[in-house]
């Protein structure tokens, strides 16, 4: 694994959880919490599996 796919499967998992975090408390609606969650995961997964690297 190189130091970016080891970057992604931290900072994912961070960024979905500040977004039910914020949910949670009010900060966020559900489609702007949606759409975070969706967004991070599909951009960590195109990263990971890119063949340049």
């Amino acid at each position: 694994m190189t130091d970016a796919q080891i970057g992604l499967s931290v900072a994912t998992p961070i960024i979905v959880g500040f977004a039910i975090l914020l949910y949670r408390m009010g900060v966020l609606q559900r489609a702007a919490t949606l759409s975070a969650v969706l967004f991070s995961i599909a951009i960590a997964v195109v990263l990971f599996l890119d063949p340049s690297q």
